[in-house]
Protein backbone atom coordinates (compact mmCIF):
# COMPACT_ATOMS: atom_id res chain seq x y z
CA UNK A 1 0.00 0.00 0.00
CA UNK A 2 3.26 2.55 -0.20
CA UNK A 3 2.73 5.46 -2.49
CA UNK A 4 5.83 6.77 -4.06
CA UNK A 5 4.65 9.93 -3.43
CA UNK A 6 5.17 9.57 0.27
CA UNK A 7 8.59 8.14 -0.01
CA UNK A 8 9.99 11.74 2.41
CA UNK A 9 9.09 9.13 5.44
CA UNK A 10 9.83 5.90 6.67
CA UNK A 11 5.98 5.34 7.68
CA UNK A 12 2.72 6.84 7.26
CA UNK A 13 -1.49 6.77 7.71
CA UNK A 14 -2.98 8.89 4.67
CA UNK A 15 -7.10 8.61 4.53
CA UNK A 16 -8.56 9.75 1.31
CA UNK A 17 -12.21 9.80 2.07
CA UNK A 18 -13.19 11.06 -1.06
CA UNK A 19 -12.14 7.70 -2.62
CA UNK A 20 -14.20 6.10 0.29
CA UNK A 21 -17.71 4.83 -0.47
CA UNK A 22 -20.65 3.80 1.95
CA UNK A 23 -19.72 0.26 1.74
CA UNK A 24 -16.35 0.94 1.97
CA UNK A 25 -17.22 2.30 5.27
CA UNK A 26 -18.97 -0.48 6.01
CA UNK A 27 -16.52 -3.35 5.09
CA UNK A 28 -13.88 -1.75 7.27
CA UNK A 29 -15.78 -2.54 10.55
CA UNK A 30 -16.30 -5.92 10.02
CA UNK A 31 -13.28 -6.89 7.35
CA UNK A 32 -9.69 -6.36 8.90
CA UNK A 33 -8.60 -6.84 5.31
CA UNK A 34 -7.18 -3.01 5.60
CA UNK A 35 -4.85 -3.26 2.57
CA UNK A 36 -8.22 -3.79 0.34
CA UNK A 37 -8.97 -0.53 1.09
CA UNK A 38 -8.36 1.98 -1.07
CA UNK A 39 -9.08 5.60 0.61
CA UNK A 40 -6.75 4.30 3.11
CA UNK A 41 -2.78 4.18 2.46
CA UNK A 42 -0.02 3.21 4.86
CA UNK A 43 3.29 1.06 5.25
CA UNK A 44 2.39 -1.60 7.67
CA UNK A 45 -1.56 -2.40 7.03
CA UNK A 46 -1.18 -5.11 9.82
CA UNK A 47 -0.96 -2.36 12.64
CA UNK A 48 -4.35 -1.37 11.90
CA UNK A 49 -6.40 -4.65 11.91
CA UNK A 50 -7.54 -4.54 15.66
CA UNK A 51 -11.27 -3.56 15.52
CA UNK A 52 -10.55 -0.29 17.87
CA UNK A 53 -7.90 1.24 14.79
CA UNK A 54 -10.63 0.20 12.23
CA UNK A 55 -13.39 2.17 14.52
CA UNK A 56 -11.38 5.14 14.67
CA UNK A 57 -10.33 5.40 11.07
CA UNK A 58 -14.02 4.48 10.25
CA UNK A 59 -14.86 7.65 12.21
CA UNK A 60 -12.36 9.81 10.95
CA UNK A 61 -13.15 9.02 7.20
CA UNK A 62 -16.85 9.58 7.73
CA UNK A 63 -16.69 12.34 9.64
CA UNK A 64 -14.49 13.57 7.12
CA UNK A 65 -17.20 12.46 3.89
CA UNK A 66 -19.77 14.41 5.88
CA UNK A 67 -17.87 17.99 5.77
CA UNK A 68 -17.16 17.14 2.16
CA UNK A 69 -21.07 17.18 1.43
CA UNK A 70 -21.33 19.85 3.54
CA UNK A 71 -18.64 22.01 2.16
CA UNK A 72 -21.34 24.26 0.50
CA UNK A 73 -24.44 24.80 3.10
CA UNK A 74 -21.79 25.14 5.97
CA UNK A 75 -20.08 27.97 2.96
CA UNK A 76 -23.45 30.08 2.58
CA UNK A 77 -24.57 29.67 6.44
CA UNK A 78 -21.29 31.32 7.49
CA UNK A 79 -21.75 34.07 4.31
CA UNK A 80 -25.26 34.95 5.73
CA UNK A 81 -24.45 34.56 9.46
CA UNK A 82 -21.94 37.18 8.77
CA UNK A 83 -23.21 39.12 6.42
CA UNK A 84 -26.53 39.68 8.45
CA UNK A 85 -23.97 40.49 11.85
CA UNK A 86 -22.39 43.18 9.99
CA UNK A 87 -25.21 44.66 8.68
CA UNK A 88 -27.06 45.03 11.95
CA UNK A 89 -23.92 46.93 13.31
CA UNK A 90 -23.47 48.98 10.26
CA UNK A 91 -27.01 50.15 10.67
CA UNK A 92 -26.83 50.78 14.95
CA UNK A 93 -29.39 47.16 15.54
CA UNK A 94 -32.63 45.86 14.01
CA UNK A 95 -34.80 48.84 14.87
CA UNK A 96 -32.36 51.53 12.87
CA UNK A 97 -31.67 48.25 10.06
CA UNK A 98 -35.41 48.51 9.33
CA UNK A 99 -35.79 52.80 9.51
CA UNK A 100 -33.00 52.37 6.73
CA UNK A 101 -34.70 49.72 4.46
CA UNK A 102 -38.36 51.71 4.46
CA UNK A 103 -36.19 54.75 3.82
CA UNK A 104 -34.24 53.19 0.84
CA UNK A 105 -30.52 54.25 2.92
CA UNK A 106 -29.75 51.11 4.60
CA UNK A 107 -25.60 50.53 5.02
CA UNK A 108 -24.15 47.40 3.02
CA UNK A 109 -21.34 46.12 4.63
CA UNK A 110 -18.26 45.48 2.60
CA UNK A 111 -16.94 42.15 3.40
CA UNK A 112 -13.29 43.38 2.71
CA UNK A 113 -13.59 47.06 4.54
CA UNK A 114 -11.87 47.70 7.74
CA UNK A 115 -15.68 47.81 9.36
CA UNK A 116 -16.47 44.25 8.51
CA UNK A 117 -16.29 41.55 11.39
CA UNK A 118 -16.35 38.28 11.33
CA UNK A 119 -18.32 35.82 13.36
CA UNK A 120 -15.32 35.56 15.82
CA UNK A 121 -15.09 39.47 16.26
CA UNK A 122 -19.30 39.38 16.84
CA UNK A 123 -18.88 36.82 19.48
CA UNK A 124 -15.69 38.63 21.67
CA UNK A 125 -16.33 42.25 20.12
CA UNK A 126 -13.13 43.71 22.59
CA UNK A 127 -10.42 44.89 19.74
CA UNK A 128 -8.00 46.75 22.74
CA UNK A 129 -5.17 44.92 24.72
CA UNK A 130 -5.43 45.40 28.22
CA UNK A 131 -4.00 48.41 29.59
CA UNK A 132 -3.63 46.86 32.64
CA UNK A 133 -0.54 44.67 31.06
CA UNK A 134 2.53 46.58 30.08
CA UNK A 135 5.05 45.12 27.83
CA UNK A 136 7.47 44.61 31.39
CA UNK A 137 4.48 42.17 32.75
CA UNK A 138 5.26 38.39 32.21
CA UNK A 139 1.40 38.04 31.37
CA UNK A 140 2.71 40.30 28.04
CA UNK A 141 3.17 37.53 25.14
CA UNK A 142 0.18 35.71 25.97
CA UNK A 143 -1.87 38.51 26.41
CA UNK A 144 -0.77 39.89 22.96
CA UNK A 145 -0.49 36.22 21.94
CA UNK A 146 -4.14 36.12 22.28
CA UNK A 147 -5.26 39.02 20.83
CA UNK A 148 -3.25 38.25 18.02
CA UNK A 149 -4.79 34.81 17.36
CA UNK A 150 -8.18 36.27 17.62
CA UNK A 151 -7.62 39.38 15.50
CA UNK A 152 -6.23 36.56 12.67
CA UNK A 153 -9.61 35.67 11.82
CA UNK A 154 -10.28 39.18 10.42
CA UNK A 155 -9.84 40.83 6.88
CA UNK A 156 -6.97 42.35 6.18
CA UNK A 157 -8.02 45.92 6.57
CA UNK A 158 -9.38 45.22 9.50
CA UNK A 159 -6.33 43.75 10.84
CA UNK A 160 -4.04 46.64 9.35
CA UNK A 161 -6.68 48.68 11.23
CA UNK A 162 -6.41 47.47 14.04
CA UNK A 163 -2.61 46.73 14.62
CA UNK A 164 -1.80 50.41 13.02
CA UNK A 165 -4.52 52.84 14.62
CA UNK A 166 -6.09 50.59 17.64
CA UNK A 167 -2.44 48.79 18.92
CA UNK A 168 -0.15 51.39 17.01
CA UNK A 169 2.13 49.05 16.23
CA UNK A 170 3.95 48.07 12.44
CA UNK A 171 1.63 45.65 10.39
CA UNK A 172 3.78 43.47 8.47
CA UNK A 173 1.88 41.43 6.53
CA UNK A 174 -1.58 39.23 5.82
CA UNK A 175 -0.74 36.15 3.96
CA UNK A 176 -2.88 33.48 2.31
CA UNK A 177 -1.04 30.15 1.91
CA UNK A 178 -0.90 27.25 -0.65
CA UNK A 179 -2.43 23.75 0.70
CA UNK A 180 -0.35 21.52 -2.04
CA UNK A 181 -2.44 18.44 -1.39
CA UNK A 182 -5.58 20.40 -1.27
CA UNK A 183 -4.38 22.63 -4.51
CA UNK A 184 -5.94 25.90 -2.76
CA UNK A 185 -5.14 28.17 -0.34
CA UNK A 186 -6.33 27.10 3.19
CA UNK A 187 -3.68 28.74 5.89
CA UNK A 188 -4.03 32.43 7.00
CA UNK A 189 -1.40 34.43 8.67
CA UNK A 190 -1.07 37.66 9.90
CA UNK A 191 2.26 39.64 11.03
CA UNK A 192 3.35 42.55 13.22
CA UNK A 193 5.77 44.04 15.14
CA UNK A 194 5.80 45.98 18.40
CA UNK A 195 8.00 48.18 18.52
CA UNK A 196 8.05 49.38 21.47
CA UNK A 197 9.62 45.87 22.83
CA UNK A 198 11.23 45.15 19.83
CA UNK A 199 8.90 42.33 19.80
CA UNK A 200 7.39 40.18 15.93
CA UNK A 201 3.85 38.27 16.42
CA UNK A 202 3.21 35.15 13.73
CA UNK A 203 -0.60 34.49 14.36
CA UNK A 204 -1.95 31.63 12.36
CA UNK A 205 -5.64 32.06 11.88
CA UNK A 206 -7.27 28.68 13.55
CA UNK A 207 -10.81 27.05 12.69
CA UNK A 208 -13.22 29.24 10.82
CA UNK A 209 -16.58 28.12 12.43
CA UNK A 210 -17.91 27.45 8.74
CA UNK A 211 -15.49 26.39 7.11
CA UNK A 212 -15.37 22.59 6.49
CA UNK A 213 -11.82 22.21 4.71
CA UNK A 214 -10.49 23.38 8.01
CA UNK A 215 -12.73 21.30 10.40
CA UNK A 216 -11.84 18.26 8.10
CA UNK A 217 -7.92 18.67 8.91
CA UNK A 218 -8.96 18.85 12.46
CA UNK A 219 -10.35 14.94 12.09
CA UNK A 220 -8.17 13.98 9.81
CA UNK A 221 -6.28 11.48 11.58
CA UNK A 222 -3.36 10.72 9.26
CA UNK A 223 0.16 11.07 10.15
CA UNK A 224 3.17 11.22 8.38
CA UNK A 225 6.76 9.90 10.67
CA UNK A 226 9.71 11.83 10.29
CA UNK A 227 13.19 9.79 10.78
CA UNK A 228 14.52 11.31 14.01
CA UNK A 229 11.02 13.46 15.35
CA UNK A 230 8.33 10.94 15.44
CA UNK A 231 5.00 10.58 13.78
CA UNK A 232 2.91 14.38 12.84
CA UNK A 233 -0.58 14.88 12.06
CA UNK A 234 -1.13 14.72 8.53
CA UNK A 235 -3.51 17.23 8.74
CA UNK A 236 -1.84 19.94 9.97
CA UNK A 237 1.46 19.49 8.59
CA UNK A 238 -0.43 19.91 5.17
CA UNK A 239 -1.30 22.80 5.46
CA UNK A 240 1.61 24.44 7.17
CA UNK A 241 3.38 23.39 3.91
CA UNK A 242 3.96 20.11 3.39
CA UNK A 243 5.32 19.37 0.38
CA UNK A 244 3.61 16.71 -2.32
CA UNK A 245 6.74 14.83 -3.13
CA UNK A 246 9.39 16.16 -1.03
CA UNK A 247 8.24 16.43 2.38
CA UNK A 248 10.16 19.28 3.96
CA UNK A 249 13.37 20.03 2.26
CA UNK A 250 14.90 22.81 3.42
CA UNK A 251 14.52 25.09 0.46
CA UNK A 252 11.95 24.51 -2.30
CA UNK A 253 13.11 26.59 -4.92
CA UNK A 254 9.85 27.28 -6.08
CA UNK A 255 9.75 29.00 -9.36
CA UNK A 256 7.98 32.57 -10.44
CA UNK A 257 4.53 32.37 -9.62
CA UNK A 258 4.40 29.58 -7.75
CA UNK A 259 1.47 29.83 -4.83
CA UNK A 260 3.70 30.74 -1.55
CA UNK A 261 3.45 27.87 1.34
CA UNK A 262 3.21 29.07 5.52
CA UNK A 263 6.23 27.45 6.51
CA UNK A 264 8.90 28.92 3.98
CA UNK A 265 7.49 32.35 3.01
CA UNK A 266 7.25 32.64 6.83
CA UNK A 267 10.48 31.57 7.27
CA UNK A 268 12.01 34.14 4.68
CA UNK A 269 10.03 37.29 5.99
CA UNK A 270 11.46 36.24 9.47
CA UNK A 271 14.81 36.00 7.93
CA UNK A 272 14.74 39.26 6.26
CA UNK A 273 13.43 41.10 9.33
CA UNK A 274 16.10 39.35 12.00
CA UNK A 275 18.66 40.34 9.48
CA UNK A 276 18.00 44.10 9.11
CA UNK A 277 17.10 44.53 13.26
CA UNK A 278 19.66 42.13 15.48
CA UNK A 279 18.30 42.97 18.58
CA UNK A 280 14.45 42.23 17.46
CA UNK A 281 12.83 38.52 18.59
CA UNK A 282 9.69 37.07 17.42
CA UNK A 283 7.36 35.03 18.81
CA UNK A 284 4.26 33.03 17.19
CA UNK A 285 0.90 31.94 18.13
CA UNK A 286 -2.09 30.98 17.18
CA UNK A 287 -5.95 29.28 18.88
CA UNK A 288 -7.10 25.91 17.74
CA UNK A 289 -5.76 24.92 14.18
CA UNK A 290 -3.72 28.03 14.49
CA UNK A 291 -2.20 26.65 18.28
CA UNK A 292 -1.21 23.61 15.93
CA UNK A 293 0.75 25.51 13.35
CA UNK A 294 2.45 27.61 15.54
CA UNK A 295 3.79 24.72 17.73
CA UNK A 296 4.62 23.07 13.85
CA UNK A 297 6.16 26.36 12.80
CA UNK A 298 8.87 26.03 15.51
CA UNK A 299 9.21 22.19 14.66
CA UNK A 300 10.23 22.53 11.11
CA UNK A 301 12.73 25.58 11.93
CA UNK A 302 14.11 22.73 14.37
CA UNK A 303 14.12 19.99 11.48
CA UNK A 304 16.07 22.49 8.84
CA UNK A 305 18.84 23.19 11.86
CA UNK A 306 17.55 27.37 11.61
CA UNK A 307 20.03 28.35 14.97
CA UNK A 308 19.03 32.15 14.15
CA UNK A 309 15.92 32.27 13.89
CA UNK A 310 15.53 29.87 16.81
CA UNK A 311 17.62 32.41 18.99
CA UNK A 312 15.16 35.05 18.16
CA UNK A 313 12.38 32.74 18.75
CA UNK A 314 11.35 34.18 22.22
CA UNK A 315 8.34 31.78 22.60
CA UNK A 316 5.41 29.79 20.92
CA UNK A 317 1.84 30.31 22.33
CA UNK A 318 -0.96 28.20 21.95
CA UNK A 319 -4.28 28.42 22.53
CA UNK A 320 -7.18 25.34 22.72
CA UNK A 321 -4.59 23.77 20.46
CA UNK A 322 -4.81 20.15 19.60
CA UNK A 323 -2.51 17.31 19.66
CA UNK A 324 0.07 17.18 16.78
CA UNK A 325 1.91 14.27 17.15
CA UNK A 326 3.16 11.25 19.26
CA UNK A 327 5.10 10.74 22.13
CA UNK A 328 8.52 10.63 19.92
CA UNK A 329 7.86 13.70 19.05
CA UNK A 330 7.10 15.41 22.09
CA UNK A 331 10.23 13.77 23.79
CA UNK A 332 11.96 15.85 20.42
CA UNK A 333 10.70 18.90 20.92
CA UNK A 334 11.25 19.01 24.51
CA UNK A 335 14.79 18.47 24.22
CA UNK A 336 14.98 20.63 21.25
CA UNK A 337 13.07 23.74 22.77
CA UNK A 338 14.97 23.55 26.28
CA UNK A 339 18.61 23.10 23.98
CA UNK A 340 17.55 26.57 22.16
CA UNK A 341 15.36 28.09 25.49
CA UNK A 342 12.19 28.65 23.93
CA UNK A 343 9.10 29.34 26.03
CA UNK A 344 6.28 26.88 25.10
CA UNK A 345 3.05 27.94 26.45
CA UNK A 346 -0.17 25.61 25.93
CA UNK A 347 -3.24 27.12 27.36
CA UNK A 348 -6.68 25.12 28.09
CA UNK A 349 -9.27 26.24 29.25
CA UNK A 350 -12.03 24.52 30.98
CA UNK A 351 -14.03 21.74 29.04
CA UNK A 352 -12.42 22.38 25.67
CA UNK A 353 -13.03 19.79 23.23
CA UNK A 354 -10.14 20.33 21.35
CA UNK A 355 -7.43 20.42 23.13
CA UNK A 356 -8.28 16.88 23.80
CA UNK A 357 -8.03 15.10 20.24
CA UNK A 358 -7.24 13.75 18.68
CA UNK A 359 -6.99 10.39 21.28
CA UNK A 360 -4.45 10.10 23.32
CA UNK A 361 -4.40 6.23 23.48
CA UNK A 362 -2.71 2.99 22.48
CA UNK A 363 -4.74 3.21 19.59
CA UNK A 364 -3.82 6.52 18.17
CA UNK A 365 -0.70 7.62 19.52
CA UNK A 366 -1.09 10.93 19.64
CA UNK A 367 0.11 12.97 22.88
CA UNK A 368 0.63 16.58 23.88
CA UNK A 369 4.27 17.63 25.45
CA UNK A 370 5.39 20.08 27.76
CA UNK A 371 3.03 21.88 30.81
CA UNK A 372 -0.14 22.15 30.66
CA UNK A 373 -1.82 25.89 31.44
CA UNK A 374 -4.59 25.19 32.82
CA UNK A 375 -7.62 27.10 33.45
CA UNK A 376 -10.79 26.31 35.31
CA UNK A 377 -14.30 28.29 34.78
CA UNK A 378 -13.14 30.73 37.38
CA UNK A 379 -10.43 31.45 35.13
CA UNK A 380 -8.03 29.75 38.40
CA UNK A 381 -4.81 28.42 36.54
CA UNK A 382 -2.85 25.58 37.19
CA UNK A 383 0.59 23.67 35.94
CA UNK A 384 -0.57 20.33 34.93
CA UNK A 385 1.06 17.49 32.87
CA UNK A 386 -2.29 16.87 31.00
CA UNK A 387 -5.57 18.75 31.46
CA UNK A 388 -8.14 16.60 32.86
CA UNK A 389 -10.39 14.20 31.04
CA UNK A 390 -7.79 14.35 28.79
CA UNK A 391 -10.11 12.32 25.93
CA UNK A 392 -13.06 14.38 26.54
CA UNK A 393 -15.65 11.59 26.04
CA UNK A 394 -16.48 10.43 29.77
CA UNK A 395 -19.92 8.88 30.72
CA UNK A 396 -19.22 9.85 34.34
CA UNK A 397 -18.65 13.46 33.30
CA UNK A 398 -21.06 14.21 31.00
CA UNK A 399 -23.52 15.79 34.10
CA UNK A 400 -20.32 17.81 35.20
CA UNK A 401 -19.73 19.19 32.32
CA UNK A 402 -23.93 20.31 31.45
CA UNK A 403 -23.13 21.94 34.76
CA UNK A 404 -20.41 23.61 34.44
CA UNK A 405 -21.80 24.82 30.68
CA UNK A 406 -24.61 26.05 33.32
CA UNK A 407 -22.21 28.07 35.20
CA UNK A 408 -20.75 29.92 31.85
CA UNK A 409 -23.80 30.64 30.96
CA UNK A 410 -25.12 32.36 34.34
CA UNK A 411 -21.80 33.61 34.76
CA UNK A 412 -22.20 35.25 31.27
CA UNK A 413 -24.65 37.88 32.86
CA UNK A 414 -22.87 38.86 36.03
CA UNK A 415 -19.07 39.07 35.25
CA UNK A 416 -18.67 42.97 33.83
CA UNK A 417 -20.40 43.88 37.42
CA UNK A 418 -17.50 41.68 39.11
CA UNK A 419 -14.55 42.42 36.23
CA UNK A 420 -15.42 45.36 34.66
CA UNK A 421 -18.03 46.54 31.56
CA UNK A 422 -14.82 45.32 28.92
CA UNK A 423 -16.12 41.80 30.25
CA UNK A 424 -19.80 42.31 29.09
CA UNK A 425 -20.81 39.28 26.44
CA UNK A 426 -22.30 39.67 23.41
CA UNK A 427 -25.81 38.40 22.68
CA UNK A 428 -24.43 36.03 20.10
CA UNK A 429 -21.38 34.62 22.50
CA UNK A 430 -24.43 34.12 25.19
CA UNK A 431 -26.61 31.82 22.48
CA UNK A 432 -23.48 30.17 22.21
CA UNK A 433 -23.48 29.73 25.57
CA UNK A 434 -27.07 28.35 25.26
CA UNK A 435 -25.59 25.50 22.67
CA UNK A 436 -23.16 24.81 25.10
CA UNK A 437 -25.34 23.47 27.66
CA UNK A 438 -25.71 20.28 25.35
CA UNK A 439 -22.35 20.51 23.35
CA UNK A 440 -20.03 22.01 26.56
CA UNK A 441 -16.83 21.49 24.63
CA UNK A 442 -17.50 23.19 21.59
CA UNK A 443 -18.42 26.62 23.55
CA UNK A 444 -15.69 26.44 25.91
CA UNK A 445 -13.42 26.74 22.52
CA UNK A 446 -14.23 29.85 21.15
CA UNK A 447 -11.28 32.96 21.85
CA UNK A 448 -13.73 34.93 24.70
CA UNK A 449 -12.37 32.65 27.64
CA UNK A 450 -8.99 32.34 26.54
CA UNK A 451 -8.47 36.63 26.30
CA UNK A 452 -10.34 36.27 29.97
CA UNK A 453 -7.88 33.61 30.88
CA UNK A 454 -4.45 35.76 29.82
CA UNK A 455 -6.02 38.67 31.77
CA UNK A 456 -7.71 37.36 35.04
CA UNK A 457 -4.98 35.03 35.55
CA UNK A 458 -1.15 34.54 35.44
CA UNK A 459 1.59 32.55 35.56
CA UNK A 460 5.43 33.57 37.43
CA UNK A 461 8.42 33.64 35.45
CA UNK A 462 9.88 30.19 36.43
CA UNK A 463 7.06 28.34 35.52
CA UNK A 464 7.08 29.84 31.82
CA UNK A 465 10.24 27.91 30.77
CA UNK A 466 9.89 25.03 28.89
CA UNK A 467 12.37 23.15 31.05
CA UNK A 468 10.07 23.90 33.97
CA UNK A 469 8.83 20.71 35.62
CA UNK A 470 4.80 20.74 35.98
CA UNK A 471 3.61 20.67 39.58
CA UNK A 472 0.22 19.61 40.55
CA UNK A 473 -1.65 21.87 42.03
CA UNK A 474 0.18 25.33 41.69
CA UNK A 475 -2.20 28.00 41.29
CA UNK A 476 -1.33 31.05 39.52
CA UNK A 477 -1.79 34.63 41.05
Amino acid sequence: MANSNQHFCKDYLVLKPEQASIFDLVRILYSSDIEKRGFIECIEPGNLRAFRRRWLLFVSVLAQKLLLYLEKPMSWTGYIVEMWLNLLSSNGGLGMLLLNLLKGSAAKPERSSAAFRSIIAAIDTRLALDGSISNSDNRYGASLSMMAAKLSYENEAFVEAIVEHRWKMQFLGFFNFWNDYEEKASTTAILFKDNTSNLMVVAFRGTEPFNADQWRTNVDFSWYELQGAGKIHGGFMKALGLQRRTGWPKEIGAPSGTPPFAYYTLREKLRDLTREDEGAKFIVTGHSLGGALAILFGAVLVLHEEAELLERLEGVYTFGQPRVGNEQFGEFMKEKLRLHDVKYMRYVYSNDVVPRLPYDDKTLLFKHFGPCLYFNSRYKGTVLEEEPNKNYFSLLLAIPKSLNAAWELMRSFIIPYIKGPEYKESWALRLLRVVGLVMPGLSAHFPQDYVNATRLGSFSWQVDRQDAAPQQGYKCD
